[in-house]
């Protein structure tokens, strides 16, 4: 494995109210984009990517059981997908795993013209932020932003 480099992120750690709850969203996205769990106990589990982790934990020390974005902490958390047909297929795949599609009006340049990402919440008021590396169309027919 090569050396980070200073500055980059380390790794994340998310407090959720309900670990079950977050397994089924959050964990089901974080395989979904490639990332593998590296440690597991009784009430968190930690996915790995590259060398950047990803910690979801149910503390006994929370103070709330709902996430809220618009409280001064983490707003969301934002992922590079490969690609717009990417998006779209991890977007509808979302629905089944307690997402949902946030702007749908906007979407998919909710974030401007020149940004192709879909914008999802689950149920414990996460968002995350699915942003197209390359948003034109390949071979596939992905739709051009």
């Amino acid at each position: 494995m090569t050396r980070p480099t200073h500055g980059t992120l380390h790794h994340v750690e998310v407090w959720v109210p309900d670990l079950g709850r977050a397994l089924a969203s959050l964990g089901w996205l974080l395989a979904a984009l490639g990332y593998t769990i590296s440690q597991s106990w009784a009430s968190g589990r930690c996915w790995l990517l590259g060398q950047t982790y990803l910690v979801l934990e149910q503390s006994p020390a929370l103070t709330a059981d709902r996430h809220d974005r618009r409280r001064p902490g983490l707003n969301h958390l934002a992922f590079h997908v490969e690609d717009a047909v990417a998006v779209e297929q991890l977007t509808v795949e979302a629905a089944q795993h307690g997402w949902n599609l946030l702007f749908p009006e906007l979407h998919p340049h909710a974030g401007g013209t020149h940004h192709y990402a879909a914008y999802l919440e689950n149920a414990d008021g996460f968002e995350v932020e699915l942003v197209a590396i390359n948003p034109r169309p390949d071979e596939r027919g992905a739709v051009s932003p």
